[in-house]
């Protein structure tokens, strides 16, 4: 049976706050573990942290998104070993290039997928700013060169990045569900035309959050038509800390991030639900 998995972003688990206090590894993941989220996403530039991480779920049988950000072919080696070694769900690749023409991308995408046949977990392309995809109709043209392309969508960098205005035109969403049409996995946050992370929980953002809710309900529907029957869909809980969140006069945030991101599970969990 075709399900959804819900992580929780160690990065988004950072404090950050005026205080300076900031809660250890092993208690954000114990938090993550009390919350009954399917596992965690994780930056693996620190292999020793990434063991530690590893090493903490796998008595729980939880699961693990590794990120990382090669700027050449040869820099994914070192993470597809590491992934293998601790296990992992899939490994995310923020391409941290900026070629100016397609061209330039093809023999780095080419060399990345190559290297992807050879491991046995899947290898997604995030969409994230700044970045090999910072543009949406950039990121048009290298599905339009690589069809099959399997994309992580992080659609709050095309929301702030094009700053669509609502609603959003026939034109825009065509584009977007091009987009998610393509993607095997999804990071979430809630982005306005302005800021690529909104409060969630205020009554007033509720136009932006609708509209992030549809495009991922699209998104299930989408990936249960392509996905085999036994496959799983990881959706990550990706409410990043400042400069990401929105900070008041006392330098913290507006509200309670680690409230949002369950408020955001249980929204993922329900679209989930609602298209099976």
């Amino acid at each position: 049976m075709q399900k959804l998995v819900v992580l929780q972003s160690l990065w988004a688990m950072e404090r950050r706050h005026m205080d300076g206090i900031e809660r250890s590894l092993e208690q954000n993941v114990e938090m993550i573990l009390d919350a009954d989220f399917d596992g965690v996403s994780m930056s693996i530039s620190n292999a020793d942290a990434a063991r530690r991480v590893a090493a903490l779920l796998k008595p729980h049988g939880k699961l693990t998104e590794a990120q990382c950000f090669p700027k050449t072919v040869e820099d994914l080696n070192p993470a597809l070993e590491l992934c293998t070694e601790i296990g992992v769900h899939h490994l995310d690749i923020q391409a941290d290039v900026r070629p100016r023409r397609i061209a330039d991308c093809i023999p780095l995408l080419e060399g990345w997928r190559r290297l992807a046949e050879q491991v046995k977990f899947p290898v997604y392309l995030e969409t994230h700013r700044d970045r090999m995809t910072t543009d949406l109709y950039f990121t048009l043209d290298l599905l339009d060169c690589f069809p099959d392309l399997k994309l992580l969508g992080d659609l709050s960098h095309f929301m702030v990045g094009r700053e669509f205005a609502t609603p959003i035109s026939d034109e825009n969403q065509a584009h977007m569900r091009r987009i998610i049409d393509s993607c095997w996995a999804f990071h979430g946050r809630v982005a306005s035309r302005e800021q690529v992370q909104i409060e969630i929980s205020f009554p007033h953002h509720k136009v932006w959050l609708d509209i992030f809710l549809n495009w991922w309900e699209h998104g299930f529907k989408s990936w249960r038509r392509r996905a085999e029957s036994n496959d799983s869909l990881a959706f990550v809980c990706e409410l990043g800390p400042r400069p990401y969140a929105i900070t008041g006069a006392d330098g913290n945030d507006t509200t309670d991030r680690w409230h949002e991101s369950l408020q955001l599970k249980a929204h993922v969990e329900a679209l989930w639900n609602n298209t099976a």
